[in-house]
């Protein structure tokens, strides 16, 4: 019997897996895919992350983008560089995730690849999960297996707080430009925005709606940004997927059972990471995990309070800032975007040197009057 069963073996539960193991217990890594697999995500890291995990994450890291460029209509341009310590990591999931779990089964962590988990049960102190490859016991169990996996709903999570948006991506292989500018354009689609990402062999170019409306055309709106670029997104692959918004403080916890990553619901509603999130509700994770396999009772319910309280307080801010800017974008761009100190701060945000509560309140001010 493990100490602790992992569903998933993205950032989360890579995470989550290190940081158990790393403490001495056993640790099991139950993931559908092989690894390493393609999952479709613009693969902007915060380096913030790096303060969590004692090793070097260079060998994961495709490109750094020390300048953001934001666009309307593919026109206005804002271009910053920024000040921060590090730049923006640009990262490609197979590899940065791959990479994570390497470190874990450094550490002792065991991997089953290509292992659907096809149900769950609890056995008055235990989980057994039920896989096409046999059956596996742990003591506890963290659901990490993404937007769409079916363990929150087995864990009995039925009415998550979640908004659910959805994204467009591609990856288009060329000969990589100015590989340290990460754009974003923001008249183009409505309630989100589109970016256009380098990495060291290509740029992951794709499109996402955050706050919901009518539907569009992603894949005209998608082809059009591309060939602004040069880039024909016709000609590449194309992954739709789900986004798990944050929509409020909730419960992630059961019966020796807590949800993590995109199954806790924790993407920025506002710049929609993801990333950062889900390596920081892999980490509370394994905290309360080792705790509870320790005797800590309690262990469990403050792995909620503490996702709800260093996560979702800030989110909170984000959703306010969302609400705002999608639904008056022109005017966003106008009074926000464009103002000089708008794009460090920014940067700053996706680079987990500043928070939403740091500077909503002023942002928020100044787009209330058109939008109130």
């Amino acid at each position: 019997m493990y100490d602790c069963i992992i569903v998933g073996a993205g950032p989360a539960g890579g995470t989550a897996a290190y940081h158990l193991a790393k403490r001495g217990r056993s640790v099991l890594i139950l993931e559908k895919e092989s690894l390493p697999r393609y999952k479709p995500c613009g693969g902007g890291v915060s380096p913030s992350v790096a303060e969590w995990f004692d090793f070097d994450f260079s060998p994961a890291i495709s490109i750094k983008a020390n300048t953001i460029r934001c666009t309307w209509k593919m026109g206005d341009p804002v271009e910053a560089e920024l000040k921060t310590p590090e730049p923006v990591w640009m990262v490609r999931r197979d590899v940065f995730d791959h990479f994570l779990i390497q470190q874990a089964q450094k550490q002792g962590a065991e991997l089953k690849d290509n292992t659907e988990v096809t149900g769950i049960e609890f056995q008055s102190d235990r989980w057994q999960v039920n896989t096409a490859n046999g059956s596996f016991t742990g003591r506890y169990l963290i659901a990490a297996d993404g937007a769409k996996g079916p363990m929150a709903k087995w864990l009995g999570f039925k009415e998550r707080k979640r908004r659910l948006a959805g994204a467009l991506e591609a990856e288009a292989p060329a000969q990589v430009e100015n590989g340290h500018i990460a754009h974003f354009e923001f008249g183009m689609v409505k309630n989100g925005y589109l970016w256009n990402f380098p990495k060291a062999d290509g740029y992951s170019i794709g499109v996402g709606t955050f706050i919901g409306g009518e539907p569009q055309d992603f894949k005209k709106i998608l082809d059009e940004y591309g060939n602004s670029f040069g880039l024909d997104v016709k000609t590449c692959k194309q992954y739709g997927h789900a986004l798990c918004l944050w929509n409020g403080e909730q419960k992630l916890h059961t019966d020796n059972a807590i949800l993590a990553g995109e199954a806790a619901c924790v993407v920025d509603p506002f710049t929609a990471e993801g990333i950062r999130p889900s390596i920081f509700t892999g980490l509370k994770a394994a905290e309360a995990i080792d705790k509870a396999v320790g005797g800590d009772i309690n262990a469990l319910e403050k792995y909620s309070d503490v996702i709800n309280e260093e996560w979702g307080t800030d989110m909170a801010w984000a959703q306010k800032l969302a609400g705002l800017f999608y639904r008056f974008p022109g005017v966003g761009y106008k009074v926000g975007v464009k103002r000089p100190s708008a794009p460090q701060m920014m940067g700053k945000i996706l680079c987990g040197q500043l928070r939403y509560g740091d500077v909503a309140g002023r942002a928020i001010k100044r787009l209330t009057p058109f939008g109130g």
